[in-house]
C-alpha cells in the first residue's frame, strides 16, 4: 500500500489518546487501501497505520456471543448488554467445527452478536463500512438500528450521525439455514461460515465525497493513455467543485485534472480525464508495477489507492496483455483457513499468495468476489484473477429464475465490480459457474447476455466470462454467449470419466473434448478453468485418490493444454483442500471407485492439504508451468 505522510500527519493530529473505559481500535488490513479519504478520523489511535485512505479499521477487541435460540433481541442485546469472548474481526464463530456431527450443526448455521466501543472527538456524520457479514446483518449504534443487509462477500455501510464521545456498536449476524439461502439465490458455495468475515472500518463524511473510481489504459506505441473517472457526490449546499489527481511511480508524477463540476444539494456527477504517460511502467505478471493514485476535491474528501496500468485486448480468440500474448496457468482458490474459515487473517492471505507462487502460477480463479485485502496482495504479486461475481450456483443449477431474483443478481454484480475494478490483477468478471448447454429455463441466457453488455459499459478494460459445465457443452453457442469474451470449461476426464482407462485413452478423450470446445466457441478466449483429482495419503499412491495418481493425471492434462494453441488458460482445481458440507463423502467419484478413502467434509483436490502441506503434485505442476 502507498504511504502518504501528509494524510497520516493530519490523521495523527486528529486522533485522541485511548480511553481506558472503551475498547481501543486495533490495526487491521486496510481493506485494499482504496476508498473515500476523509480529512481525519477521531478516536483512539490504531496500533499501526490504518491505510492511506484514512479509514480506521475496527479490528478489536470485539465481544462476541452466540445466540442459537435467537433470544438476544428480546433480551435487549441490541443495546450491547451481553457478555462473551473477546476477539478481533474478521472472526467466524463456527469455523473451528467443520467436520463430523459438530460440523453438521455448525454448517446448519446460528446467530452471533458482536459488540465493540468507539470514541469520536467531534460530532458529525460517519460511515461504518462492513466488507462482508454472513448472512443477514443487523447493525445498531447506541441501541439505535442503523443498517440491515443480506448476503456475504458484498460490502455495505451504516451512515450515522455521532455525537462527540463514546459509542457502542453492535452487529447481529444470522447465517441459519443454508438451503434457504440457496433457494434465495445466496448459495453457500462450500462451507457455511458465519459472522463478520471481513474487515470493518469507520470514516467521517465530509461535505462531498469522491467514490466509485475507474481506470482504463490504452497503449499507443510507448505511451499509455490513462483514463480516470470518479463519482462526485454533494452532501451539502450547492457548490462548484474542482477535482484533481496525481499518478505517482518511482518519483515521477503525472497530474490528472478534471473539469470543474457544479452540484445541487444532494446532487452527483461523474468526471473523467485522460492523461498520456510516455514510457509508462506497465503492470504484468513478473513485472507488477504499481502507481499511487490520489484524487481530491479541495476542502472535501478524496480517494487514494494503488493501481496498475495495463491493457487487455483479444485478437482471434487470443488474449493480449500489453500487446503480448499471455497464457494463464495456476489454480483456483477458496478463502478457507483451518480454524478461521473465510475470516482470513493477513497471514492467511500471505500464505495463499505464497502457495500460488510455489506452483509458478501467474493466475488464479475464484467462484466469488475475493477479499479486497487479498486482491491487494495479488496485485503486488502480479497474479491474474478470473473472478466470479453475482450469484454462485451448484453445478448445472440456476436459482436466479424470477424477476426479483434477477434484479437482485444484477445489483450484486454491479456492486462487486464497483468494489474491485481498480485492481489490475482482475482480468475477467465471470458471470456464471458451470452453466449447462445454452442456459437453464427461466431466463439464465437473457440474464448473462444483459449483464455482459452492462459490464462492457461499466468496465470496458476487462473480459466478461462464463464457466461451462464441461460434460454439458452446447451443440451450438446460443444467446447466452453472444456478448461474452471468454469461456472457461471444466474437464474431469480421467477422474469422474474414464477413471480406470489407460493413459492413451484418457488423452484421446481430452483431445476430442478440446476439439468440440473449440468448434462450439471458435472466436472466444478459451480456458480450462477446472480440472484435477482428489488425493490423500489414505489411498495407495497410484490408485484413484492417491497422491501419485493426482500428479500423473494433472501432468497429462497440463501437457495437452500446453500443446493446444487455442487454449489460453489452465487452472487446476484447487490450490488447497477446503471444507464443504460435512455430509459430503466424495460425490460422484464413488460411483466409479466405491472403495475410495476420502475424508468426509473435505474437498481434497487441492495441491496443498487443508493444513497447508504441499502434496507431490506441487512440484509436478510447478515444473510443467515453468515450461511455458
Amino acid at each position: 500500500m502507498s504511504r502518504h505522510l501528509l494524510v497520516l500527519a493530519v490523521l495523527a493530529a486528529a486522533l485522541t489518546l485511548p480511553v481506558l473505559a472503551l475498547a481501543p481500535w486495533g490495526a487491521g488490513e486496510s481493506g485494499a487501501g482504496r476508498g473515500p479519504v476523509p480529512a481525519a478520523v477521531d478516536g483512539p489511535p490504531p496500533v499501526a497505520e490504518s491505510g492511506p485512505d484514512g479509514r480506521v479499521a475496527l479490528r478489536g477487541p470485539w465481544t462476541v456471543r452466540g445466540d442459537r435460540a435467537g433470544r438476544g433481541a428480546a433480551l435487549g442485546w441490541s443495546r450491547g448488554g451481553f457478555t462473551g469472548r473477546l476477539v478481533d474481526v474478521p472472526f467466524s464463530p463456527n469455523a473451528r467445527s467443520v467436520r463430523g456431527p459438530r460440523g453438521a450443526v455448525s454448517f446448519a448455521g446460528s446467530v452471533a452478536w458482536y459488540r465493540t466501543a468507539l470514541v469520536v472527538r467531534r460530532a458529525g456524520d460517519y460511515a461504518i463500512r462492513f466488507e462482508s457479514v454472513n448472512h443477514r446483518a443487523s447493525v445498531w449504534v447506541d441501541g439505535r438500528p442503523v443498517a440491515r443487509h443480506t448476503g456475504t462477500y458484498l460490502p455495505f455501510e451504516a451512515r450515522v450521525r455521532l455525537g462527540a464521545g463514546g459509542h457502542t456498536l453492535v452487529v447481529r449476524a444470522d447465517w441459519r439455514d443454508p438451503q434457504a439461502m440457496k433457494a434465495d439465490a445466496w448459495h453457500r458455495t462450500w462451507f457455511n461460515f458465519g459472522g463478520i468475515n471481513r474487515e470493518v472500518t469507520i470514516r467521517p463524511l465530509g461535505a462531498a465525497e469522491l467514490d466509485d473510481p475507474a481506470l482504463t489504459t490504452r497503449l499507443r506505441g510507448t505511451t499509455a493513455l490513462v483514463t480516470v473517472s470518479v463519482e462526485v457526490r454533494n452532501r451539502g449546499a450547492a457548490r462548484r467543485l474542482g477535482v484533481s489527481g496525481v499518478l505517482a511511480h518511482d518519483g515521477a508524477l503525472t497530474t490528472v485534472r478534471f473539469a470543474p463540476v457544479s452540484l445541487a444539494p444532494g446532487g452527483s456527477a461523474r468526471v473523467q480525464a485522460t492523461v498520456p504517460i510516455p514510457h509508462a511502467a506497465l503492470w504484468a505478471p513478473g513485472r507488477p508495477a504499481l502507481y499511487d493514485l490520489e484524487l481530491e476535491a479541495p476542502g472535501v474528501s478524496g480517494w487514494s489507492g494503488q493501481v496498475g496500468l495495463r491493457e487487455l485486448r483479444q485478437r482471434a480468440g487470443q488474449l493480449l496483455l500489453n500487446g503480448r500474448p499471455v497464457r494463464l496457468h495456476g489454480a483456483s482458490l477458496q478463502e478457507d483457513a483451518p480454524g478461521r474459515g473465510d475470516a482470513l487473517t493477513a497471514a492467511d492471505m500471505d500464505a495463499i499468495v505464497s502457495r500460488l507462487k510455489a506452483i509458478g502460477a501467474n493466475a488464479t480463479r475464484s467462484q466469488h468476489p475475493l477479499n479486497p485485502a487479498l486482491l491487494e496482495r495479488l496485485d503486488a504479486a502480479g497474479i491474474l484473477v478470473w473472478q466470479g461475481v453475482g450469484p454462485v450456483d451448484a453445478p448445472g443449477a440456476w436459482t436466479s429464475n424470477t424477476p426479483a431474483l434477477r434484479t437482485r443478481a444484477r445489483r450484486r454484480v454491479q456492486l462487486n465490480v464497483l468494489q474491485a475494478r481498480m485492481h489490475p490483477s482482475i482480468i475477467a468478471w465471470n458471470l456464471a459457474n458451470e452453466v449447462a448447454g445454452n442456459g437453464h429455463p427461466g431466463g439464465q441466457a437473457e440474464y448473462v447476455d444483459t449483464m455482459a453488455q452492462a459490464l462492457h459499459r461499466l468496465d470496458p478494460g476487462r473480459l466478461v466470462a462464463v464457466d461451462v459445465w464441461g460434460t454439458h457443452l452446447p451443440a451450438v453457442a446460443g444467446l447466452m454467449y453472444r456478448h461474452v469474451d471468454a469461456v472457461g470449461a471444466t474437464n474431469y476426464d480421467g477422474w469422474y470419466q474414464d477413471t480406470f482407462a489407460p493413459g492413451p485413452a484418457v488423452s484421446a478423450a481430452i483431445r476430442d473434448w478440446l476439439a468440440r470446445l473449440e468448434a462450439v466457441f471458435p472466436s472466444k478466449i478459451l480456458a480450462v478453468s477446472e480440472f484435477g483429482a482428489e488425493a490423500n495419503a489414505l489411498n495407495a499412491p497410484w490408485a484413484p485418490g492417491g497422491l501419485a495418481f493426482q500428479s500423473r493425471l494433472l501432468a497429462r492434462h497440463i501437457g495437452l493444454y500446453r500443446a493446444d494453441p487455442r487454449i489460453t488458460g489452465m487452472l487446476v482445481w484447487n490450490l488447497q483442500d477446503f471444507a464443504l458440507a460435512p455430509s459430503f463423502a466424495g460425490g460422484s467419484i464413488r460411483r466409479q471407485v466405491p472403495h475410495i478413502d476420502l475424508v468426509r467434509g473435505l474437498n481434497e483436490k487441492g495441491l496443498f492439504t487443508y493444513g497447508g502441506r504441499a502434496k507431490p503434485a506441487v512440484a509436478v505442476v510447478r515444473r510443467l508451468f515453468a515450461g511455458g
